[in-house]
């Protein structure tokens, strides 16, 4: 008989305990985990990033139709980055085994051929020119290691680790740090940690309650949700309350370049909260769950996949809605673009790894079942990235840098945005710059024009001695049918300010 026991985690308050389960079972969850993400993302897809601190009201419709999957798909397969980036650490871990070393996954992401931005593109450029992780990840290295790239990458972590938050946690431990550090990793291990803990509980309240144990509490990531599950309980019928206390609270993003002094937020703290706003306002159902994290707005595509497959993982392929599967079985043989493989071959691989990775954890796999070793949640390490680094000034530039460029601040860091790439460039070309920090060469940099290989800011330095500096930048060749165009520059302090009366008092001083 194909039964799951559900085991509430009143009894799971044992350190260690075994938890048996059907292979059937435990593949039909798996196959939910992948399936939900494809459905949430294509479901989101038409409104990523086109609400940046709104919501999307309920009167906008979203389309959903027969056919839907398998059109999209095939016609914009750049919209499955939530999938293809998956795959390409799946892949890995097929090709070279579960112990694959760090550098194989490093090396497959930098070289693949998929567009990339934010953490990812910084974490690729990073490796590509010889800085291998976790410094490719690493605050000081990478402006964007606070963004949402590795939360929407975790999800093959969780499902190779049905019922083991930690060794869910230790395989993003390697592979998160690859491009994200500290919020922006803690963003994948709690996710992969709520797919895990899917697979064992069928209340969606404790699953994202005891998935925050894998987070330190004295992070800001750990906050945010800690605050969003008091508010849904606290407004436990109202989803727009609690995104309006979100927004009041934690929409202020310091690190990206592209999200300070922006409405936009590409912060994994915050679109986190909308993927648990989604999935506790949701309550198990499939369809709340897809409609509630997208009008969230932000990362519209990606918060939904995640939320969708986490609540897949939980009730099964065979239980996600016939409505929401329109078409699914027409496009699960189609190869995500830059991967070969297809859904049916992840449902098929996905399950293989997970019951490797539950031996090798110590539990047992029989004819017919596994023995999972479920273990209780333990935090990861303490990371805090842009430490006493708070934007106080955008300083804008808006020209093309054909020689020289300068500047001064007063602060203790900066972060120059701007491009050379141009959208599906394949260009072999480089600029090659040099920066100089207050009369000395800070560094030389290669500035790729192929959009794949570019450094997504010109140059950046944070922890400066907090006072006046100087910057200037020098370009030293030219390449024929591009620019090297300069937006703006970021300023840091040490401390935040605030507006007030025409006067800027730092925040540290008001009481």
């Amino acid at each position: 008989m194909k039964k799951l026991l559900f085991f509430c985690f009143i009894t799971l308050a044992a350190q260690a305990q075994n938890i048996s389960m059907s292979k059937a079972v435990l593949k039909d969850k798996i196959k939910g985990g992948w399936a939900g993400q494809t459905i949430g993302v294509t479901f989101g897809g038409p409104v990523e990033f086109r609400y940046n601190g709104t919501m999307i009201n309920s009167y906008h419709p979203i389309p959903w139709y027969d056919g839907y999957l398998k059109n999209t798909m095939i016609n914009n397969p750049g919209l499955y980055d939530d999938l293809y980036m998956d795959l390409t650490f799946v892949e890995v871990f097929e090709k070279e085994g579960l112990n694959a070393p760090i550098e194989s996954h490093a090396k497959a992401y930098a070289n693949a051929g998929y567009a990339l931005w934010h953490a990812n593109q910084a974490g690729r450029y990073n490796i590509l020119n010889g800085m291998m992780p976790p410094a490719s990840g690493y605050w000081e290295n990478n402006p964007h290691a606070d963004c949402i790239d590795y939360q929407i990458e975790c999800d093959f972590a969780g499902l190779m680790s049905p019922g083991m938050p930690n060794a869910a946690s230790k395989i993003s431990d390697k592979i998160g740090h690859i491009m994200n550090y500290g919020d922006g990793y803690y963003g994948g291990v709690y996710l992969g940690a709520c797919y895990t803990l899917a697979f064992i509980n069928n209340d969606i309240n404790k699953v994202v309650a005891e998935a925050l144990k894998t987070i330190p509490a004295n992070s800001q990531y750990y906050k945010c949700i800690s605050d969003v599950i008091k508010w849904h309980k606290q407004y436990p019928n109202d989803w727009t309350k609690t995104w309006l206390e979100v927004q009041n609270k934690w929409a202020n993003d310091i690190g990206c370049p592209d999200g300070v002094f922006a409405p936009f937020n590409i912060d994994a703290t915050v679109n986190s909260a909308y993927v648990v706003i989604g999935l506790l306002y949701g309550n198990g159902d499939f369809g709340k769950t897809i409609e509630i994290s997208t009008r969230c707005g932000q990362d519209a595509d990606c918060n939904p996949s995640s939320a969708a497959g986490i609540l897949g993982a939980m009730i099964g392929y065979d239980k996600i809605p016939a409505y929401w599967k329109l078409g699914l079985k027409e496009a699960e043989d189609i190869d995500f673009k830059y991967t070969s493989t297809s859904l049916n071959d992840v449902y098929e691989i996905g399950f293989k790894h997970a019951l490797q990775n539950i031996k090798n954890n110590g539990g047992s796999v029989s004819e017919n079942a596994v023995s999972i070793p479920y273990s209780a949640p333990k935090a990861v390490a303490f990371e805090q990235s842009f430490d006493h680094s708070f934007p106080t000034e955008k300083i804008n530039i808006g020209k093309n840098l054909t020689d020289e460029y300068d500047f001064d601040f007063e602060g203790n860091g900066f972060v120059v945005r701007g491009e050379t790439a141009k959208w599906a460039s394949l260009d072999p070309g480089t600029f090659d710059l040099e920066v100089y920090l207050d009369g000395k060469l800070f560094e030389k940099v290669k500035l790729p024009v192929a959009f794949t290989t570019r450094r997504h800011e010109i140059t950046w330095k944070y922890k400066l001695a907090t006072g006046k500096h100087h910057v200037k930048l020098k370009v030293l060749n030219k390449v024929a049918g591009y620019d090297c165009k300069l937006f703006d520059a970021i300023i840091y302090a040490e401390k935040p300010f605030m507006a007030t009366n025409d006067k800027y008092y730092r925040l540290g001083n008001l009481k």
